[in-house]
């Protein structure tokens, strides 16, 4: 169940307070990794580490392939922290929580979110191991009213009622599919519509069904409410997901879906969506929301 106990601007404060002084790092760019995707942080030079048990106010990620620790460091000569292992509705978590992480980085200083996640593919066009720029998202948390906004509104970190309609930075999109064709990777990349469902089970055939008549190209139990949080707060996002999965969408169909596989196509492809984010950080403006003063001298 829900809490409607909102989190205090208080307890965002001790997290980024405690991390500021814990490390040398003040990330311009946070990545947060999806299942079997954490090796993207294992990237970054000069790192320092954290669990997130010794963050004051994180939760714990409890789910196989999610390390459950905060990485800081360098990449491409752009400061990030990344996230090894997210948390999810299903664990327990309140909204508030799962999305935690994303404005204690906002307080942090990082301009940019980019959010990874595996889904299981719905689109006819999408196949295990190719990779999918999320241009949208549907919520259908939200339209049952769990969403990580719902309470009192935090005008430190943005209005009361937030547009969604450009949640994912086009000229992010646009900069991802160039370096899809750099790294001749482009029959593996498509842009499509991703949705959020609680989990942890996967969908029934008829769910499968309603989804795709929907429009949704693919589908996954994370990634949505932090998005939400991510532009209520002013922050860039650029969401990718690596499809691990088709979803059965037919009686007939005897295939059936499991974490285990989900680990096992994410591990082949993992050097592939690691190249594709290195180029994109290093090629990305940061500035473009503006400056960022929180540099950090090696």
């Amino acid at each position: 169940m829900q809490s409607k106990e909102p989190v205090s601007h208080d307890e965002y404060q001790t997290a980024a307070d405690w991390l500021r002084t814990h490390t040398r790092h003040r990330p311009e760019v946070a990545i947060i990794c999806g299942s079997g995707l954490g090796m993207l942080a294992d990237t970054l030079g000069c790192q320092e580490s954290f669990a997130y048990s010794d963050v004051p106010g994180f939760p714990q990620s409890t789910v196989q392939g999610h390390a459950g620790r905060l990485v800081f460091g360098v990449l491409k000569g752009k400061m990030c922290v990344c996230m090894q292992g997210r948390f999810h509705m299903y664990e327990g978590h309140t909204l508030s929580k799962t999305t935690f992480p994303v404005r204690v980085f906002k307080l942090l200083g990082v301009k940019t979110l980019i959010v990874t996640n595996a889904a299981g593919s719905l689109a006819d066009g999408l196949q295990p191991g190719d990779i999918m720029i999320i241009k949208d998202h549907i919520n259908f948390p939200g339209f049952v009213g769990l969403n990580p906004l719902i309470g009192p509104n935090d005008d430190k970190f943005g209005p009361r009622f937030p547009a969604m309609s450009n949640c994912y930075d086009k000229e992010l999109r646009c900069l991802a599919t160039e370096i899809g064709k750099q790294l001749e990777i482009t029959g593996l990349m498509r842009e499509g519509v991703y949705a959020m469902v609680g989990g942890p089970n996967f969908e029934s055939i008829a769910e499968a069904r309603l989804l795709h008549r929907l429009g949704v190209d693919a589908v996954g139990m994370s990634t949505a409410p932090e998005v939400v949080v991510a532009t209520h707060c002013g922050l860039r996002v650029f969401g990718l997901s690596l499809i691990t999965n088709k979803v059965v969408k037919t009686y007939e169909d005897s295939d059936s879906v499991n974490h285990e596989g989900v680990l096992e196509v994410s591990r082949l492809r993992s050097v592939t969506v690691q190249q594709l984010v290195t180029e994109l950080i290093g090629k990305m403006d940061i500035n473009n929301n503006g400056p960022n003063d929180a540099g950090t001298k090696f």
